[in-house]
């Protein structure tokens, strides 16, 4: 099995490598930069890619995305960060699965072969996080004015409120005031629940 490692640290390139090595019949490939990475998966056939989210050059969520043009070969993330709006960001952005760095080795190696096989996979923890996290229904949204769902579907597409302000031609400012009040009417204190509430009622 052929396998991209796409992280700017050394250090777990080497300890992650040596780990997957330990598999007869496996080739590791590295990367430290978003572009070498995309470079590496352009010239060659890969059955995995493992990539982290904070890359230099081209991030990771935009790498994600870049590999889902070249082809299907599944991604899994290994990232820091363990809170759900990343995770939605990037299974969004086309990768099959989500490990944070915390998590144990064998779920790490568990989530590889079910990536690998072309299933999904989320770390249990942040799994966990999601289906435990208050639900609003549905109809609740409808309090909600038109640019407040405008904007909560651009947050179900994986986009930041720096982004959805340019799109919609407003401050940052104000798209970040209209989420607080999105919050308030809903009864969420967290972005990542207004992401949750919006993937949940298929706004994206």
């Amino acid at each position: 099995m052929n396998i991209l490692l796409v992280d700017d640290h050394a250090i777990v390139r080497a300890g992650l490598g040596r780990m997957l090595m330990m598999t007869p019949g496996t080739q590791v490939f590295e990367a430290a930069t978003g572009r070498d990475g995309l470079a590496i998966a352009r010239a060659n056939t890969l059955d995995l890619v493992i990539l982290d989210l904070n890359l230099p050059e081209l991030g990771g969520i935009e790498l994600v995305a870049r590999h889902r043009q070249i082809g299907a070969t599944p991604i899994l993330v290994l990232s820091m960060h363990a809170d759900p709006l990343y995770v939605a960001r990037a299974l969004n952005a086309g990768a099959q699965g989500y490990v944070s760095k915390n998590a144990s080795p064998d779920e790490l190696l568990l989530a590889i072969r079910k990536v690998a096989a072309g299933e999904r996979y989320v770390e249990q923890a942040i799994a966990q996080e999601l289906v435990t996290q208050a639900y609003v229904p549905a109809t609740t949204l409808a309090q909600l004015a038109p640019r407040d769902l405008e904007i909560l579907r651009h947050l179900a597409a994986g986009r930041s409120l720096s982004e959805i302000a340019d799109i919609l031609g407003l401050g940052y400012k104000t798209i970040a005031n209209n989420c607080s009040l999105i919050k308030s009417k809903l009864g969420v204190v967290r972005t990542a629940d207004l992401l949750r509430i919006a993937l949940e009622a298929g706004l994206c």
